[in-house]
């Protein structure tokens, strides 16, 4: 038996190889608390619905670019060769910019590696700008409201990506930390650059145990861990309406900090104004908040108060901001804490995404991290990536987003690496329908995925088992070695092996090569970086070391820094990038974007479908999509932990006792959640844990349709997203709503249908 140390978004661990096979898995020495979905990788990497050679779906390999689209996701596949798949593609890639330009293809990828070198959106941007250009997307599904209001905010994402307060410091100095959206346990378990050590559980015990207060603000009660948190069931997507609440019970008990106000933030009175009715009529009181959010107005006023008693951090989920929206609740957090007054003191001000992924609100030093470099993109067309599907749907249409006009592209073309559409995007049923509007679609995937289904060519990639690479983990304290532990599972290729191959038939392999392989990319990208840490006094082993050694580790600062702590000392020397070099309550740039869904300051919108709207009446309940206990997104989907947690096969929904009674669901049911945009099946887990009114189902089960023909078929596994809402948060960020969803639930009636996605499709060899 051979070991082999590798790496992923979820661990370091060292599996055990027999014969070619992974039997066994053992988690990094130094890992405090190892992620179990470890223990996934024997059976995803072997598992049955593995691409094991190129394929190309029938009726393109007989007719192109001609082909009927519809014949995507029913059509067989065709067994082919690497070099009559390559030779195909690159042909169809020269026909499409020789005709259409660059600006008719869209690319898109995903997490689909934690490595540095073999990221699938490095290596996917490098080849195709190599290549000419072609349509990007920008923004994310995790936080992508954040990205756009925040820069324009607080002039920066720091917040949200960066260093926020950690938790040593959160320990020492905050007495009440607010969890708006709350602080899941099994969200840092992952990490998109990967996960050293899971140090949050252990560092979240000793906050909890240093006398820290907690509220956690969730439909949700698990949300808030183990933390011994007080509990406040809101209806979803009203955090901004209680932080009003909050707000106007601050200002009418003058518990609000006006110096800070005065020196470090700009447009509080105009805000104030809107607080107080005198804009629009309606006082934003405790009272008025609870009527939305259905937290009794006592408390509100009781938490508002606590809040001003005491050193307050003020936490934002990645969640909150995927809702109808979802700029609204970051900035009034902000503001929130700009009224406490306690931005940039240790222990107070506000962060975003604590819990969210691991790493967050770790002690960490500050440093670049090898990254394989991708040029420059010629084609300036770019989409919110959020709207994918409008996009395929509309080419020639307008759209407004952060204050320019957007024309969607004309996309021929479409090219996914390193991700699954079919789990990111909401509304499958219409995304359906704009992906049979290219000509080809080309996908890079080891499984059998939706997303690969419905591909015109489906190119078999490797895993992180399969292939070399370096682990370096920009939030974590460890970089690591990723040894390759087995040969390449079939024919599967890395993808950069496969852009080389396709860069050479299309004349720019030394371009995008530079003359490197695998090994020679990844010792120069690790000296290059091992340089630029020696230029900031780190010293690092050199790279055999480092690779036999299996790992480095970064020492943790002794002083961690505190989130705009600099601007407080000073915010004259030290402004921020906006407008006006402070916090921006009122914004004169969003003002005059003249959105009637993003106004000069934050607001309450009500959304477009929440548990206060007509709609309850077809479809009363609220549909959570969170993320899954039992895999990163849809990753290891196939292995062994997710699989093991269905319910009959299912994805399981967690319903309240009230709920289920009222629908005759006991535990264990299979159950048809529903609404006007689809249906799909789910398990039902009947708990107390979940408000009334309140469903979730997590996201990530794989998309298995009962007829994979018909746009709208019923799904028969749980995948949320033929039931998610697929409407861009407002005009400034067009991003994701996942979370504003309304449905119905029954006990299913009849046989109930096999599962058939962990199966790989009707396949032939070709002739």
């Amino acid at each position: 038996m051979s070991k082999f140390q590798s790496g992923s978004h979820w661990g370091i661990y060292t599996v055990e190889v027999e014969d070619s096979k992974v039997v066994g898995v053992e988690p990094f020495e130094k890992d405090p608390n190892p992620s179990p979905l470890i223990e996934s990788m024997p059976s995803a990497v072997h598992a049955e619905n593995r691409i094991t050679s190129p394929m190309v779906r029938k009726g393109w390999l007989e007719r192109g670019h001609e082909s009927d689209t519809a014949g995507r996701g029913v059509e067989p596949f065709v067994a082919v060769s690497w070099d009559t798949a390559l030779d195909l593609l690159a042909k169809e890639l020269k026909r499409v910019k020789d005709t259409h330009g660059n600006q008719a293809m869209y690319a898109s990828s995903g997490w689909g590696s934690a490595g540095c070198f073999h990221s699938a959106d490095g290596q996917l941007q490098r080849f195709f700008n190599c290549f000419g250009g072609f349509v990007r997307q920008v923004t994310n599904y995790s936080f992508g409201a954040a990205t756009v209001i925040l820069p324009r905010i607080l002039g920066t994402m720091e917040p949200v990506v960066g260093q926020i307060t950690s938790w040593p410091t959160i320990a020492q100095h905050t007495d009440l930390m607010i969890l708006f959206g709350g602080m899941s346990p099994k969200n840092a378990q992952v990490n998109k650059d990967g996960v050293g050590a899971h140090d949050s559980p252990d560092w979240l015990k000793r906050v909890r145990d240093a006398g820290v207060e907690f509220v956690c603000v969730s439909p949700l009660r698990d949300d808030g861990g183990e933390l011994n948190a007080d509990w406040l069931p809101i209806r979803p997507s009203t955090d901004t309406a209680m932080m009003l609440g909050l707000m106007h019970t601050l200002v009418t008990e003058d518990l609000y900090d006006a110096d800070f106000l005065s020196r470090y933030c700009v447009g509080f009175e105009r805000f104030r104004d809107y607080v107080m009715g005198e804009t629009d009529g309606v006082a934003k009181t405790a009272d008025w908040a609870s009527q939305i959010t259905e937290i009794d107005a006592l408390t509100i006023r009781t938490l508002a108060r606590r809040m001003a008693a005491g050193r307050t951090m003020v936490a934002v989920s990645w969640s909150v901001q995927r809702a109808d929206h979802g700029e609204q609740p970051y900035w009034m957090a902000a503001t929130l804490a700009a009224m406490l007054g306690q931005i940039g003191l240790p222990g107070g001000g506000f962060g975003y995404g604590y819990g969210s992924s691991n790493g967050r609100g770790m002690p960490k030093m500050a440093m670049p991290s090898p990254k394989l470099p991708t040029g420059n993109n010629p084609v300036e067309a770019f989409i919110p990536v959020a709207r994918v599907t409008d996009m395929l749907l509309n080419p020639g249409a307008k759209i407004d987003f952060n204050g320019q006009e957007l024309t969607y592209p004309d996309i021929h073309l479409v090219y996914w690496c390193g991700g699954n559409a079919f789990h990111k995007q909401q509304d499958i049923n219409k995304l359906l329908q704009g992906w049979r509007k290219p000509d080809t679609i080309v996908v890079h995937e080891p499984w059998w995925t939706a997303a690969a289904r419905r591909a015109d060519i489906v190119l078999p990639c490797t895993t992180t088992l399969e292939r070399n690479d370096i682990g370096a983990v920009s939030s974590d304290r460890f970089w690591y070695a990723m040894r390759q532990a087995i040969p390449p599972v079939g024919e599967a290729r890395t993808d950069h092996d496969i852009y080389a191959a396709l860069a050479e038939r299309l004349g720019f392999r030394d371009a995008f090569t530079e003359g490197r392989n695998e090994d020679a990319w990844l010792r120069h990208l690790y000296e290059e970086t091992r340089q630029k840490l020696g230029e900031l006094d780190m010293e690092l082993p050199g790279f055999d070391r480092f690779w036999e050694n299996g790992h480095f580790e970064f020492p943790i600062p002794e002083d961690p820094p505190v989130l705009f702590e600099k601007f407080r000392e000073d915010p004259d020397a030290n402004p921020l990038k906006t407008p006006s070099g402070k916090i921006e309550i009122f914004s004169e740039t969003i003002d005059s974007f003249g959105y009637d869904d993003c106004l000069g300051h934050p607001a309450w919108f009500e959304p477009a479908e929440w548990l206060g709207s007509e709609k309850t009446k077809q479809h009363p309940l609220h549909l959570i999509s969170n993320q899954p206990r039992t895999r990163l997104h849809s990753q290891l989907d196939v292995g062994v932990i997710s699989r093991g947690s269905k319910i009959s096969g299912r994805e399981p929904v967690w319903i309240n006792p009230q709920d289920a009674e009222a629908r005759g669901i006991l535990e264990g049911d299979v159950v048809r959640i529903f609404n006007d945009r689809g249906a799909c099946l789910a398990g039902a887990f009947v708990t107390p844990e979940i408000r009334p009114g309140v469903v979730q189902l997590s996201t990530g089960s794989w998309y298995d349709p009962l007829d994979p023909s018909a746009a709208g078929s019923l799904d028969k596994h749980g995948n949320p997203n033929v039931l998610t809402m697929d409407k861009g948060t407002s005009k400034l960020a067009q991003s994701s709503i996942a979370q504003t969803a309304l449905v119905e639930i029954e006990p299913y009636e009849g046989l109930v249908p096999e599962i058939t996605v962990f199966a790989p499709p009707v396949t032939s060899r070709a002739t």
